[in-house]
């Protein structure tokens, strides 16, 4: 009895979806599948918002064969191939979220449907295995391994969101759980998907059974999915509209890039860049939706995806840069994340790595590159050339070069900076005044430990990035020079006191 009342509502809500008013206007009406008709026919109830996106995106009103048929430049979709049935219906839910079943380990019975709830890079690649490929190339597809593989990072993870514990004047650190993982690192970095079992829960449609996934909410750029695959695509193209527009836009950069260690965002808002976006985003002089880009009639300065990612014109036609998902295309160097910049490594596997201290870092304590494991500076400069094409849509030669000088200035001070820093906190470790990874103890858990990854971490990161994006007063008091040179002249008379003591003892 209960079968046919669930089998009777979701008609009911199928018959009001599919009338003409329901969905889109007549104009806007494109072929849906009769399996995605029947997945609307219930979460057009029990999950409207989801739905509602879903009808405003531009996957529910064009077909991967209409897309296709753009010419190249104003192309969204890569796949050179594709199955009639499925180039022939618009991307509603059934096509991605019963998309390579075999492959998923989230794969179950629902609604008579073999279903998987997350949806991975592995199945937008139907349609966009360009933009795949592209980012499994990408130093962010692998965030998830970068950090959790390489004992280094692990401890800096402890360090920072491990719980402390005060006993006897002294204090203990403890290892986060999965839990505070997941909200915290993990959040950006990708946590590691995996099914536990499947659990029974009372749906509004009836008892219905459902993975349970470890790791599940995330949608971090290094997600290991129940595929194998790596990363999400909603990180940046959030579900269920897949927006290029909120892409475009640095409000969805600053998930990951807000804080001390990656202040992209706080500083492009306080730069020129950021002043002219926020002044005039609002304003009828910005296209988000546009393809391609066309510097000067779309936009009127550069966000981040203008930089990194986009596909960006002139007002004609012609190319200034090709739209790339491999973020690091752009990117001459690497500037935060770690004690020194340095060029980006080769590989986006960055736990391969193995300096001359034999640590899995790009650079080893007294900076000298690993430079096996780095590209080279032909690379280096091939990378900043394609960059530099984008500042030319806005820019003379004679400026560009003046800001990518002043760059390089400011990478070259900044780790001299932390090599001075590093000096003071080996010469606490020589002295026994702090505990490091010769007594196998982490590098980040003392006073004067922590003071030293902050030097790198926030200060010389913030400076860093002030001088890439024009941050100014970011990279000064706000939270660079001033508190970087602070930090150092804090570290010294820490070392001083606990030498000190260490001798009255």
């Amino acid at each position: 009895m209960k079968k046919l009342v669930r089998t009777g509502l979701m008609l009911i809500l199928l018959c009001a979806f599919l009338q003409p008013d329901a969905a889109f206007s007549k104009e806007d009406v494109a072929p849906l599948s009769t399996e995605s008709q029947m997945c609307i026919g219930c979460h057009a109830s029990v999950t409207p918002g989801i739905v509602s996106d879903w009808k405003n995106s531009r996957m529910a009103k064009t077909t991967p064969g209409r897309a296709k048929e753009k010419p190249d430049l104003e192309k969204r979709v890569s796949f050179e191939n594709m199955r009639k049935e499925l180039a022939d219906v618009v991307i509603g839910c059934a096509e991605c979220h019963t998309m390579n079943p075999e492959k998923h380990e989230d794969t179950f019975d629902h609604a008579g449907v073999r279903v998987h709830p997350v949806v991975t890079p592995g199945d937008c690649a139907a349609c966009h295995p360009a933009e795949r490929k592209e980012f499994s190339e990408n130093i962010m597809a692998e965030a998830h391994g970068n950090l959790e593989d390489n004992p280094l990072y692990g401890a800096l993870v402890t360090a920072a969101a491990g719980s402390l514990k005060f006993s006897d004047m002294k204090l203990e650190q403890k290892e986060p759980s999965d839990d505070t993982k997941a909200d915290s690192c993990l959040f950006c970095h990708g946590t590691k998907l995996k099914v536990k079992k499947t659990a029974g829960r009372e749906t509004d449609m009836g008892p219905m059974e459902f993975p349970v996934i470890q790791g599940w909410p995330n949608q971090g750029v290094g997600r290991i999915n129940p595929d194998n695959s790596k990363g999400s695509c909603s990180a940046c193209h959030p579900r269920h509209r897949f927006s290029i527009e909120t892409a475009r836009k640095p409000e969805t950069c600053s998930q990951c890039h807000k804080g001390p260690d990656v202040p992209a965002y706080k500083v492009y808002s306080v730069s020129k860049h950021g002043n002219i976006y926020n002044s005039q985003k609002n304003s009828d002089k910005w296209d988000f939706a546009s393809v391609p880009w066309k510097v000067g009639k779309d936009m009127e300065a550069p966000t981040c995806a203008a930089c990194h990612i986009s596909l960006l014109t002139t007002e004609d036609g012609t190319p200034l840069a090709q739209r790339t998902h491999r973020m690091n295309d752009r990117l001459a160097w690497r500037i935060f994340g770690l004690p020194y910049a340095h060029a980006h490594p080769q590989s986006p596997d960055t736990s391969k790595i193995v300096n001359k201290d034999g640590l899995a870092l790009p650079t080893a304590l007294d900076s000298t590159p690993a430079r096996d494991f780095l590209i080279s500076e032909n690379t280096m400069n091939k990378r900043e050339e394609t960059m530099q094409q984008v500042c030319r849509g806005c820019h003379s030669s004679g400026w560009i070069k003046g800001h990518f000088s002043r760059l390089e200035s400011t990478i070259e001070e900044t780790n001299a900076q932390t090599l001075t820093a590093t000096k003071i906190l080996q010469e606490a470790w020589e002295k026994g005044a702090a505990k490091g990874p010769s007594e196998n103890k982490s590098p980040f858990d003392e006073a004067i430990e922590r003071m030293w990854a902050e030097t790198w971490l926030f200060y010389a990161n913030s400076t860093r990035f002030a001088s890439a994006m024009g941050g100014a007063d970011y990279g000064v008091f706000a939270q660079g020079r001033w508190y970087l040179t602070g930090n150092i002249t804090l570290m010294v008379k820490l070392l001083e006191l606990k030498t000190d003591l260490k001798q009255k003892d």
